[in-house]
């Protein structure tokens, strides 16, 4: 099973896959005109704008749902790894990606909301919708759809749930089974309450664990401020090769910064745009700008927190592509969660176990209970008017997942969840490809009626979008009701 999932991931994460990667970030960046610099007023201000209704979410809670999946163990123990096999560069790479990023997750969210349908009264949306109504293969959707459940509910919940185990035994001494069932029974009260209870829930910790941990990492830099110049220097120099201990580890930095930058912020993963089509909005564009910036708060402020608190305390090994040492600074800690505890400890002594544990708890429990939002949206669309048994049973599989997630061995979950990443990754990044216009035209849109003074509100037939049939509705809606 190891070898099998090692064999896959390797075509999945090649070199040449990788590199791809970034240039379709790069493309969508220069196609939006670089939106992620020109818009950054607007990404912050729609934030706190819109509100709930009966069938959607606000603005906020879309991404803070949007956020419990992309702020996961992969901002802890993901950007350790990514030090300990590509060295300091890596972190450099972590930021690019998270900038070209923004843009990917800028269309996805668009077009997400441009075909997002009203199920039950619930707003749906997400690849299978926009590839089944934008580009007409149903086929295409539903394979995403039936990749989206296996990897949702299935592969990933044992990365977070492993993290959250092992980081409770470490602290606490807490039996991996004794978290298992904890993580089950909280996770049950959740979402069996359903995708309001699961917005509320996600709007309540996501704001409090981001900022505490950030909270941290600033007391942290600030205690070792000296070496800001040293650190700094060594993270650029290390990204091109120009370090003499790292220089050989220019692929291996571009890699795994790549590869694990993806993996925390979910840029063109194809799972932001579940929770962006749940967001009651006036214009697709809206929630698009809003979603890229749930990606720069991932990787920008999460991921550099933890990397800033390894690297100013030098808390951390890394080692060569043969398995060779570079360096070497901590004795028999494998890479993950203990780099962030030594970097702590080394400033706050005794404190550094129980605070990354319980951050791993919030950061990678709320993922899992966003894998089981996008799982059941893609059984939604699969199953339509008997989605709800489905999702009853949908429930316990996820849950059972997270549970053998907990007690497994920490590197067939992580081979796992990169699996499921780079299966969802290929299938929406071919389809975003090909849905482009779409989102571009509707961010065309937004910025004329901005310039015009007015509150961007979409009408798809002007813009010649078809199959847009939830907003080509409320349009006839409105006039309806103004005629």
């Amino acid at each position: 099973m190891a070898d099998f999932v090692a064999g896959l991931n390797g075509i999945l994460w090649s070199t040449p896959v990788i590199y791809i990667l970034l240039g379709v970030g790069l493309l969508f960046s220069i196609m939006t005109r670089f939106l992620q610099v020109r818009h950054i007023k607007d990404m912050v201000m729609l934030m706190f704008k819109g509100k709930s209704s009966e069938a959607g979410v606000s603005s906020f809670q879309a991404l803070s749902i949007a956020l419990s999946g992309r702020v996961g163990t992969g901002n802890i123990a993901g950007v350790a790894t990514a030090i300990a096999f590509g060295g300091p560069g890596a972190i450099f790479w972590m930021w690019a990606i998270a900038f070209i990023g923004a843009s990917s997750a800028f269309i996805e969210s668009t077009l997400a909301q441009i075909y997002k349908v009203k199920h039950e009264g619930q707003y749906r949306g997400g690849p299978a919708y926009y590839i089944e109504k934008g580009i007409g293969w149903k086929w295409f959707a539903v394979v995403f759809a039936v990749a989206a459940i296996l990897a949702m509910a299935v592969l990933m919940p044992g990365v977070q749930a492993n993290s959250i185990a092992l980081g409770m035994e470490n602290a606490f001494n807490i039996p991996p089974v004794v978290t298992a069932f904890g993580i089950v029974i909280l996770l049950g009260v959740i979402i069996f309450g359903g995708t309001k209870r699961i917005a509320r829930t996600a709007q309540l910790i996501v704001p409090f664990m981001a900022l505490g941990y950030i909270l941290v990492s600033v007391v942290i830099v600030l205690m070792n401020i000296a070496e800001l110049p040293g650190v700094i220097s060594l993270i650029f120099r290390s990204a091109f090769g120009a370090d003499s201990a790292f220089g050989g580890l220019i692929g291996m930095a571009v890699a795994w910064g790549v590869k694990r930058g993806i993996y925390s912020n979910e840029a063109g993963q194809g799972t932001g745009p579940h929770p962006a089509a749940a967001a009651e909005v006036s214009h697709p564009a809206k929630q698009g700008l809003v979603q890229a910036f749930s990606v720069y708060i991932d990787t920008l402020f999460v991921c550099s927190a933890t990397a800033f608190m390894i690297l100013f305390t030098g808390m951390y090994n890394t080692v060569a592509e043969d398995g060779t040492s570079i360096v070497t600074n901590l004795e028999g800690v494998e890479a993950g969660p203990g780099y962030t505890q030594a970097a702590i400890d080394s400033v706050i002594p005794g404190f550094g176990a129980g605070f990354v544990a319980i951050a791993l708890f919030f950061f990678a429990f709320t993922t899992i209970m966003a894998y089981y939002y996008i799982a059941e949206t893609n059984v939604t669309y699969l199953f339509k008017k008997n989605s709800k048994w489905v999702s009853f049973v949908l429930k316990f599989v996820i849950m059972g997942a997270s549970f053998y997630g907990a007690v497994k061995t920490a590197k067939l979950a992580w081979a796992l969840g990169d699996a499921g990443l780079g299966i969802m990754v290929w299938l929406n990044v071919i389809a975003i490809l090909l849905l482009a216009k779409p989102a571009l035209l509707a961010l065309k849109d937004y910025e004329r009626q901005k310039k015009q003074g007015l509150d961007p509100v979409f009408d798809p037939k002007a813009l010649g979008i078809k199959n847009a049939d939830y907003w080509e509705s409320e349009r006839t809606s409105e006039k309806e009701r103004i005629s």
